[in-house]
């Protein structure tokens, strides 16, 4: 006879340890919170440390009810769980008015403090788009918080292994102050990544100060750099050849419009720089940078060129003539470049022809993304190259420009060939190809 007194048991008391734990990595804190209360197992699970090593605290300049409330729960978890903490990431959003920037400050400044005490396993560190030149910061709370974060990395520099401080916008002299306490306790940092993107202020030749050059030097195992050009010099690529050499591997160089890029780099400077590290891998991004006498300037032929982005942003311009840039420049990484990003306004130009052949020389080329005014055959062309295996892409994203408002025609003619090379793009591509009226 059955016993029957024993209420029955759901699967969930018997999942194993290790499973529970990834159900919880994918609750948010309240979710978490609340599956905690249920029972002394998911409670435990609560407390794992494998949860809690990975953060993210996001600041709203204009918060919801529920945003102030996931803020609030976010530092109270970090802090609960501070020995824990591997990788923090903190993201500022549209801070509107000095009250909002000092509140920021003054929660850093505790946070730090409390992470001083309480962390020895931090590593990964991510504060972007701090715009510290905007005039919602004071003054006194802009230096206030450049301290308390510069005594923060110097606490933390001995472990820390990555850094994100992109579009921070300070001046030259408190940057270098920030990374050289990166340094503070060896004279050295181990750092293997970091990212200063938009860091200094708008329209610094950082490349020119000696200040900047010192401070680079210190650094000893960069693995992946990512930085404007308007930092780069002979000096500096002689510093990363003489101390990143052995580890380096990828430079991320951002080129705008309103950065200073005028300076010349010499192309022995780049060899001898690809010679003593042979694994590295340059990406460069140009922001309305377009003319072709500016893109010869930098554009070398020793660059170790594996991706290349050239936007507009919608802007166009009479001198902004790409043909000279896909014929010529861009043909010398045929051997080297992977991926190609055009984003262009070039109304006034066709390059159906010039970017195919360019897309047929490079051999390496893996991904693809144009968003310009092209005609539907491109697409059809370029296809059919790759049916009878001239072109190893895997990945082919393109936006079609057109003056039109109505667009049926094409939108026509793109059917007719997805369905003709249907066997082709489900088997070996991504592909996304639509158009879109530029009127």
């Amino acid at each position: 006879m059955e016993d029957d007194s024993k209420p029955e048991q759901s699967p969930w008391a018997h999942l194993p340890d290790v499973c529970l734990r990834h159900v919880f990595h994918w609750l948010d804190d309240r979710d978490r919170s609340h599956a905690a209360l249920v029972c002394k197992k998911w409670n435990w699970a609560m407390h794992s440390g494998s949860l809690w090593r990975s953060r993210t605290i996001t600041f709203c300049g204009q918060p919801s009810r529920e945003d102030t409330l996931e803020l609030q729960r976010a530092l109270w978890y970090v802090k609960k769980f501070a020995k824990y903490l591997v990788c923090l990431e903190i993201r500022l959003w549209n801070p509107y008015n000095t009250a909002f920037t000092r509140k920021f400050q003054v929660t850093l400044r505790g946070l730090f403090s409390h992470l001083v005490k309480r962390n020895n396993c931090l590593v990964s560190l991510s504060i972007k788009y701090l715009a510290l030149d905007r005039l919602i910061w004071r003054n006194v709370v802009r230096a206030q918080f450049l301290k308390n974060l510069a005594t923060f990395l110097k606490r933390v520099s001995k472990r820390l292994d990555y850094l994100n401080l992109k579009g921070a916008r300070v001046t030259l002299e408190e940057g270098c102050e920030l990374l050289n306490s990166l340094s503070y306790l060896t004279n050295e940092s181990f750092l293997s990544e970091i990212n200063i993107e938009d860091f200094f202020s708008l329209h610094l030749p950082v490349y020119s100060s000696t200040l900047f050059h010192q401070t680079m030097s210190k650094f000893h195992s960069l693995v992946i750099l990512t930085f404007n050009y308007n930092c780069i010099s002979d000096d500096l690529l002689n510093i990363l050849g003489e101390h990143s050499a052995h580890s380096l591997c990828i430079l991320n160089i951002k080129c705008h419009i309103h950065d200073p890029h005028g300076q010349v780099i010499r192309g022995v400077s780049w060899a001898n720089l690809a010679k003593r590290a042979p694994k590295l891998n340059v990406n460069i991004f140009f922001e309305r940078v377009m003319k072709h006498d500016h893109l010869a300037r930098i554009l070398l032929v020793e660059i170790p060129v594996r991706s290349i982005s050239l936007r507009s942003c919608y802007f166009t311009h009479p001198d902004w003539t790409m043909r000279p840039t896909l014929t010529n420049l861009l043909p010398v990484y045929w051997h080297v470049l992977q991926k190609l990003t055009l984003e262009l306004n070039n109304d006034h130009e066709l390059l159906d022809d010039e970017l195919l052949q360019l897309i047929l020389s490079c051999k390496r080329m893996l991904f693809l993304k144009v968003w310009a005014f092209l005609s539907v055959t491109f697409v059809e062309r370029l296809l059919q190259n790759h049916a009878e295996g001239k072109c190893s892409l895997t990945t082919i994203k393109v936006r079609i420009y057109t003056a039109r408002q109505e667009t049926s025609e094409e939108d026509l003619l793109l059917c007719n060939i997805y369905r003709k090379f249907k066997y082709l793009i489900d088997s070996e591509l991504n592909y996304f190809v639509i158009t879109y009226p530029m009127v």
